[in-house]
């Protein structure tokens, strides 16, 4: 029965079924996107550090094919070490012999300016010595990434003089 000649308790009854109807979509809705946010973060954290894991191994292996030739991890050769080199301020190493203008550049080395300095050293800082560039980006990132990552893992070791 409807309008004027329903009970009070029938009508509350009416009320409560429309209220329960309205409700329980949007209830649904927040349990089922709670427990989809849920799962999300449980395997996204898994998920990022396995792509880190393939980024830095393949930083890695384009660290190895690019920048080995003048750079060591540990070692100071043609270029200073590395290990260490995020966060640390430019021409700082006190074991290799740095030229002025990178000495006193004020550069400390994160994602900005490490992406600077693999794009083109020269415009980075005038009259540096290094003139060898990472024209990719992709390549520049992934080296970066390494660097970042064997940087934060370890602390720079003694350095060692290449002979």
């Amino acid at each position: 029965m409807t309008g004027m000649f329903q009970s009070r308790s029938e009508r509350q009854r009416e009320l409560a079924a429309r209220f329960v109807i309205r409700v329980r979509p949007v209830f649904m809705t927040v349990l089922s996107t709670s427990l989809f946010m849920l799962v999300v973060l449980i395997i996204f954290p898994r998920l990022s550090r396995a792509e880190a894991n393939a980024d830095a191994d393949h930083g890695k292996q384009l660290f190895e094919k690019r920048c080995t030739g003048c750079h060591s991890l540990d070692k100071d050769k043609e270029g200073p070490r590395l290990r260490g080199v995020y966060g640390r301020q430019a021409g700082k190493v006190s074991s290799y012999n740095y030229s002025e203008v990178l000495q006193s550049s004020g550069i400390t080395w994160d994602d900005v300016s490490l992406n600077k300095w693999l794009t083109d050293p020269e415009s980075t800082v005038a009259g540096t010595d290094m003139s060898f560039r990472v024209t990719q980006p992709d390549e520049r990132a992934e080296i970066i990434h390494f660097l970042k990552a064997v940087s934060l893992q370890s602390p720079p070791s003694e350095p060692v003089k290449a002979q």
